[in-house]
């Protein structure tokens, strides 16, 4: 038996993209390097150094043997340390690495940060041919800068002294990371790198080919085309300065009050949904008709949805004045459409239409998949012909304050990760999209678009809110573990095989440890059976693809202490800073319904100072099922939401509404929870009046059996089941105003205090 050639890899991306390595040591179990690695840090940036211990294997991949993970916090100043890393407290092997931090010299890096990313200094380079040899045909040039916005571009060298590009190929990269440009030269099979100074132009002669290279800095502060913070954007805070004016006037009519309320006085009410398809999309535009023959829609504030809910809510923005209107004229085309015939979606024509949009999407820029198609097949089930809108065209329908704020909901997933173990909330409303955890936003023109540590580089047309919707409510993102989960209740059983076994070891000696310091961690990859399980499991069908504007950025050193990120910390690489920040080129976007089917986290935001929330429920599965899972998640999370205390006959019969609150916890809101039940609607087609014989059919819904016309995957009613629907939703509202008016006036007491 041979003994073992060993080498060390070094990985630090937060100063460098390239990894590094030592020699290798062949044929000794007890191996010495020697060897001296340089690296420039960041200090306000999380740097947590990699170190993996392989075998070397020139016919298999290399043995892997020991992966330390060192956060370089905990390193003192001007003094060396030596550090021993063992695999488990029990192991004889171990890693001995001498470490040295000092101050670095030279001009200081201005930064930008919210306290959770960090937005460092770019640079751009720009190459360009000035002059070459005559070429008899066209030859290709590569140039590659690993870890820049552009990575590889070529250029080529055409005949009669023709470059294309014409003008300069230019890259974009972080200033500090000492890059290398790479230049694959034509018929040349190997690379040629060069490296430059920052501070230096730099002219190289190659082959008789003249580049000359100039180097410019991007500023932090001045240039970020994103929004950088987790307080609400300007346009949303002068909406809610209009928005309040409504609500005063309405709350003031329908509680008969003397005098107006003054600012402070006036609740924040927000409606939010779940999904459910066609179901919920009829039904919430019954609780609107509903809530506006009780004059309570001009009390809302904000209204979330996922799923089918934003189909109705894309459809209403559609007309900037539409809740200050009789709703019948929404609700009969929302009919119309729901009870037409659907078969034309499949027509030879409809998929040459599809084939054209999806080919000019691409052309754009974007990455098309078959959440794309299915945003197509949404558009012609909604519509009778194509649908032009976006959802920064919203904005009319807000000029005034006249409409609720409209919120749209998805998760962000990883590939590799269950949506239990990687979820990240994203917000979409008419002025911007963001995610909740790392509080960057984007306006929401630009969504789509191709950014670079907060610079936008490439603009792309804005997406038709067709595509958008095809993401919020995908029933093609699904995957073999939810499944699994759904139907066996066992999904823990299968986290040994879909997650990374990381433990957490002390350093020898070890080092004292701050609050914001991540203590050293040893990673154990998966064998080849776990890695095929994983992949299995894990895999979706599909998922809407959009590029990452989240490219580029780090995690600030002290992002595990911040409030805002703590608030929204629930996946199994919130402590990997280099995993959790190697951002993919594209964000991958699912219904937020396959982790908790409802809207609520983008109202739970302590900006957003929400007083009541309507909790509407079209799901169609359990309705208390979801709202568990809800206050579960928030418990954990410690985001305040009223204790759920529903007894097991209420389970078993509920109860067309019921009222939720918690006075003795600071910022919860009170919650009233509606869920689509056929309760007293059975005998009573309005509140207080009686059905006859001849009605009593009218109040027969199946919203449960397997056979029910309102399941999740149907996608046409009759005009019979649709108005049944529709008018229970309706009810269901109407026959508790007067709970929904005891939360109001809970909640404008409160206000007053």
């Amino acid at each position: 038996v041979t003994q073992a050639d060993c080498y060390v890899s070094l990985w630090l991306p937060t100063a460098t993209c390239e990894k590094s390595r030592t020699k290798t040591v062949r044929n000794s179990n007890n191996p010495v390097w020697n060897e001296t690695f340089y690296f420039r840090i960041q200090s306000q940036v999380k740097n947590v150094l990699e170190l993996t211990v392989y075998d070397e294997d020139f016919a298999t991949p290399d043995d892997h043997l020991l992966c330390a993970l060192f956060d370089t916090a905990k390193l003192p100043i001007d003094r060396t340390v030596i550090l021993y890393f063992k695999p488990s407290p029990k192991a004889k092997e171990e890693l001995e690495v001498e470490f040295k931090l000092e101050a670095a010299s030279g001009p200081y890096e201005a930064i930008a940060t919210n306290g959770v990313l960090v937005c460092r200094e770019l640079c751009c380079l720009e190459v360009e041919v000035a002059e070459k040899m005559q070429q008899k045909s066209k030859k290709e040039l590569s140039l590659t800068v690993k870890g820049s916005f552009e990575g590889t571009q070529d250029i080529t060298l055409g005949p009669n002294g023709v470059a294309s590009p014409s003008g300069p190929t230019k890259f974009h990269y972080i200033k500090y990371t000492e890059p290398t440009l790479d230049v694959m030269l034509p018929k040349k099979r190997h690379y040629h790198p060069v490296c430059w100074s920052p501070t230096i132009d730099i002219g190289v002669l190659i082959s008789k080919i003249c580049a000359c290279f100039y180097l410019s800095n991007c500023s932090c502060n001045q240039d970020l085309d994103m929004r950088f913070g987790f307080d609400l954007c300007s346009e949303e805070t002068a909406f809610l300065v209009k928005r309040k004016r409504y609500v005063a006037s309405a709350l003031k009519n329908v509680f008969h009050l003397q005098q107006d309320l003054h600012d402070r006085e006036v609740p924040v009410v927000a409606i939010i949904t779940t999904g459910g398809g066609l179901k919920s999309m009829t039904g919430l535009y019954g609780s609107l008709m509903g809530l506006k023959k009780l004059n309570l829609l001009d009390c809302v504030t904000y209204i979330s949805g996922l799923s089918g809910t934003t189909w109705t809510m894309a459809n209403l923005y559609r007309d900037a004045y539409w809740s200050q209107k009789d709703l019948e004229s929404h609700i009969g085309e929302a009919q119309k459409q729901a009870t037409k015939c659907k078969m034309g979606c499949f027509s030879m024509d409809r998929m040459k239409y599809y084939n054209k949009q999806l080919c000019q999407r691409k052309e754009e820029g974007y990455r098309t998949s078959f959440i794309d198609l299915w945003g197509l097949m949404i558009e012609y089930l909604l519509n009778d012909g194509k649908d032009p809108q976006k959802l920064s065209e919203q904005r009319e329908a807000l000029c005034d304050g006249q409409n609720p704020l409209p919120i749209y909901v998805s998760v962000s997933v990883r590939d590799g990760y269950s949506t239990n173990d990687f979820k990240e909330w994203v917000e979409f409303t008419p002025y911007e999209v963001g995610l909740l955890k790392y509080g960057v936003f984007v306006r929401t023109e630009h969504f789509g678009s191709e950014f670079f540590m907060g610079r936008l580089l490439k603009k792309l047309p804005e997406s038709r809110i067709c595509y958008l919707q095809g993401m919020w409510s995908s029933i093609f993102s699904v995957n073999l573990l939810q499944i699994w989960g759904l139907s066996h209740s066992s999904e823990d059983f299968w986290k040994r095989w879909t997650q990374d076994r990381i433990e957490e070891v002390d350093e020898d000696p070890v080092l004292p440890t701050r609050p914001h310091e991540l203590r050293t961690r040893m990673y154990t990859p998966p064998g080849h059976l776990s890695s095929t399980l994983r992949g299995a499991l894990t895999d979706r069908f599909s998922v809407a693809q959009h590029h990452n504007f989240l490219k580029g950025y780090q995690l600030h050193n002290n992002y595990l202490e911040n409030e805002h990120f703590h608030r929204w910390k629930d996946t199994v690489l919130d402590s990997c800073p280099n995993q959790l920040m190697q951002n993919p080129d594209h964000l991958g976007m699912i219904d937020a319904g396959f982790f908790i089917n409802t809207s609520s986290p983008p109202l739970l935001r302590p900006q957003r100072e929400v007083d009541v929330i309507i909790y509407l429920s079209y799901t169609t599965g359990s309705h208390t099922s979801t709202l568990d899972k809800a206050y579960k998640y928030y418990t954990e999370q410690k985001i305040p939401f009223p204790k759920i205390s529903l007894t097991d006959e209420d389970k078993k019969n509920l109860k067309e509404c019921y009222l939720f609150e918690d006075s003795d916890l600071p910022g919860c809101p009170i919650v009233i929870f509606l869920p689509l039940v056929n309760d007293t609607f059975r005998e009573y087609k309005a509140p207080g009046v009686k059905r006859c014989c001849s009605e009593m059919e009218e109040g027969q819904l199946d919203l449960t059996s397997r056979f029910s016309p309102y399941c999740m995957f149907s996608v046409r009613y009759t005009d019979e089941n649709y108005r049944r629907l529709l008018n229970l939703s309706e009810y269901n509202i109407l026959n508790n105003s007067q709970m929904i008016m005891q939360a109001l006036e809970i909640a404008m007491q409160r206000r007053r205090q």
